[in-house]
Protein backbone atom coordinates (compact mmCIF):
# COMPACT_ATOMS: atom_id res chain seq x y z
CA UNK A 1 0.00 0.00 0.00
CA UNK A 2 1.28 2.96 -1.21
CA UNK A 3 1.35 6.20 1.13
CA UNK A 4 0.17 9.77 -0.11
CA UNK A 5 3.31 12.18 -0.30
CA UNK A 6 2.66 15.94 -0.55
CA UNK A 7 3.87 17.53 -3.48
CA UNK A 8 4.79 20.77 -1.85
CA UNK A 9 6.02 21.47 1.98
CA UNK A 10 3.81 24.52 3.80
CA UNK A 11 6.72 27.08 4.34
CA UNK A 12 5.51 30.01 6.85
CA UNK A 13 4.80 32.83 4.52
CA UNK A 14 4.45 36.50 6.05
CA UNK A 15 0.69 36.93 5.68
CA UNK A 16 0.46 33.62 8.11
CA UNK A 17 3.06 34.93 10.49
CA UNK A 18 1.19 37.84 10.59
CA UNK A 19 -2.54 35.86 11.40
CA UNK A 20 -0.22 33.71 13.76
CA UNK A 21 0.84 36.51 15.66
CA UNK A 22 -2.08 38.04 15.78
CA UNK A 23 -4.05 35.22 17.32
CA UNK A 24 -1.20 34.45 19.51
CA UNK A 25 -1.39 38.62 20.72
CA UNK A 26 -5.04 38.22 21.10
CA UNK A 27 -4.69 35.18 23.13
CA UNK A 28 -2.12 36.86 25.56
CA UNK A 29 -4.68 40.12 25.63
CA UNK A 30 -7.75 38.28 26.68
CA UNK A 31 -5.10 36.15 29.24
CA UNK A 32 -4.62 39.94 30.54
CA UNK A 33 -8.29 40.79 30.63
CA UNK A 34 -8.70 37.98 33.28
CA UNK A 35 -5.94 39.02 35.45
CA UNK A 36 -6.63 42.82 35.30
CA UNK A 37 -9.80 41.82 36.62
CA UNK A 38 -8.27 39.79 39.49
CA UNK A 39 -6.04 42.32 40.43
CA UNK A 40 -9.19 45.02 40.76
CA UNK A 41 -11.30 42.61 42.64
CA UNK A 42 -8.60 43.33 45.74
CA UNK A 43 -9.56 47.15 45.51
CA UNK A 44 -13.44 45.27 46.93
CA UNK A 45 -11.54 43.28 49.55
CA UNK A 46 -9.56 45.84 51.36
CA UNK A 47 -6.60 48.03 51.66
CA UNK A 48 -4.57 45.05 53.02
CA UNK A 49 -5.65 42.71 50.46
CA UNK A 50 -4.69 45.41 47.63
CA UNK A 51 -1.34 46.17 48.59
CA UNK A 52 -0.53 42.41 48.98
CA UNK A 53 -1.61 41.89 45.41
CA UNK A 54 0.21 45.11 44.27
CA UNK A 55 3.16 43.92 46.29
CA UNK A 56 3.26 40.59 43.76
CA UNK A 57 2.37 42.96 40.96
CA UNK A 58 5.21 45.68 41.40
CA UNK A 59 7.95 42.48 41.42
CA UNK A 60 10.46 43.05 38.67
CA UNK A 61 9.04 39.52 36.71
CA UNK A 62 5.60 41.45 36.00
CA UNK A 63 7.37 44.87 34.61
CA UNK A 64 9.36 42.41 32.37
CA UNK A 65 5.40 41.02 31.45
CA UNK A 66 4.41 44.34 31.48
CA UNK A 67 6.97 44.85 28.46
CA UNK A 68 5.15 41.73 26.29
CA UNK A 69 1.70 43.41 27.25
CA UNK A 70 2.70 46.38 25.32
CA UNK A 71 4.06 44.49 22.56
CA UNK A 72 1.09 42.29 22.38
CA UNK A 73 -0.78 45.71 22.52
CA UNK A 74 1.24 47.48 19.64
CA UNK A 75 1.40 44.38 17.29
CA UNK A 76 -2.02 43.30 17.77
CA UNK A 77 -3.70 46.94 17.07
CA UNK A 78 -1.08 47.82 13.92
CA UNK A 79 -1.63 44.62 12.67
CA UNK A 80 -5.74 45.42 13.21
CA UNK A 81 -5.06 48.29 11.14
CA UNK A 82 -3.35 46.50 8.53
CA UNK A 83 -6.24 43.93 7.90
CA UNK A 84 -8.84 46.87 8.28
CA UNK A 85 -6.73 48.79 5.12
CA UNK A 86 -6.30 45.14 2.92
CA UNK A 87 -9.91 44.51 3.61
CA UNK A 88 -11.89 47.69 3.18
CA UNK A 89 -9.04 50.05 1.94
CA UNK A 90 -7.87 49.66 -1.24
CA UNK A 91 -4.67 47.91 -0.37
CA UNK A 92 -5.64 44.97 -1.14
CA UNK A 93 -5.56 45.52 -4.56
CA UNK A 94 -1.86 46.55 -5.01
CA UNK A 95 -0.55 42.94 -3.81
CA UNK A 96 2.98 43.48 -1.89
CA UNK A 97 1.50 42.31 1.43
CA UNK A 98 4.89 40.76 2.49
CA UNK A 99 5.83 44.52 2.91
CA UNK A 100 2.84 45.16 4.40
CA UNK A 101 3.60 42.55 7.20
CA UNK A 102 7.58 43.63 7.15
CA UNK A 103 6.64 46.80 8.31
CA UNK A 104 4.07 46.00 10.66
CA UNK A 105 6.73 43.94 12.42
CA UNK A 106 9.39 46.45 12.01
CA UNK A 107 7.15 49.67 14.07
CA UNK A 108 5.63 47.11 16.22
CA UNK A 109 9.18 45.91 17.04
CA UNK A 110 10.25 49.99 17.21
CA UNK A 111 7.47 50.82 19.53
CA UNK A 112 7.98 47.98 21.94
CA UNK A 113 11.70 48.91 22.42
CA UNK A 114 10.96 52.70 22.52
CA UNK A 115 8.14 52.03 25.41
CA UNK A 116 9.90 49.12 27.08
CA UNK A 117 13.04 51.13 28.03
CA UNK A 118 11.42 52.71 30.56
CA UNK A 119 9.12 49.86 31.96
CA UNK A 120 12.85 47.79 32.61
CA UNK A 121 14.07 50.87 33.62
CA UNK A 122 11.86 51.24 36.23
CA UNK A 123 11.95 47.31 37.31
CA UNK A 124 15.79 47.02 37.11
CA UNK A 125 16.02 50.79 38.91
Amino acid sequence: MKSYRPLMRYRFHPGYVAWLLHRVTGLGLALYLFMHVWVIHHIGRGKESFDQVMGVVQSPLFHILEVGLLACVVFHGLNGLRVVLIDYGTAGEKGPHKSWVVATLAVSAGLTVLGGIPMLRLAFH
